[in-house]
């Protein structure tokens, strides 16, 4: 069992940066580091839509092709928290961002792949 937990979001002009951290409890008998950790951001009306991933140890990542260059994912293990920097903001990143962590999976774009999820940060950028 796992909890998430982000914060960061706000609102912040066009080519701005913001940073997302993900604040995770991991039941006793695992570990933080047990599991493959993601963002996914949602807008209403729409389907939620990966944007970065990161492995167990952090030693792979991968990311949507809007953001590539402009977003980081990074995990502490010490801390047990996930972030995302994001950078050079545009209006069309404007969503609720969530953190999903999974118990076998690593940097899957599927969200049915995690099983656990915060309960998201809204990130406004205007224009």
């Amino acid at each position: 069992q796992v909890q998430l937990v982000e914060s960061g979001g706000g609102l912040v002009q066009a080519g701005g940066s913001l940073r997302l951290s993900c604040a995770a409890s991991v039941a006793s008998g695992r570990t933080f580091s047990d599991y493959g950790l993601a963002w996914f951001r949602q807008v209403p009306g729409k389907e939620r839509e990966f944007v970065a991933a990161i492995s167990w140890t952090g030693g792979s990542t991968d990311y949507r092709d809007s953001v590539k260059g402009r977003f980081t994912i990074s995990r502490d293990n010490a801390k047990d928290t996930v972030h995302l920097q994001m950078g050079s903001l545009k209006p069309e990143d404007t969503a609720v961002y969530y953190c999903a962590a999974a118990t076998y999976s690593i940097l899957s774009f599927n969200p049915r792949s995690y099983d656990y999820w915060g309960q998201g940060t809204q990130v406004t950028v205007s224009s």
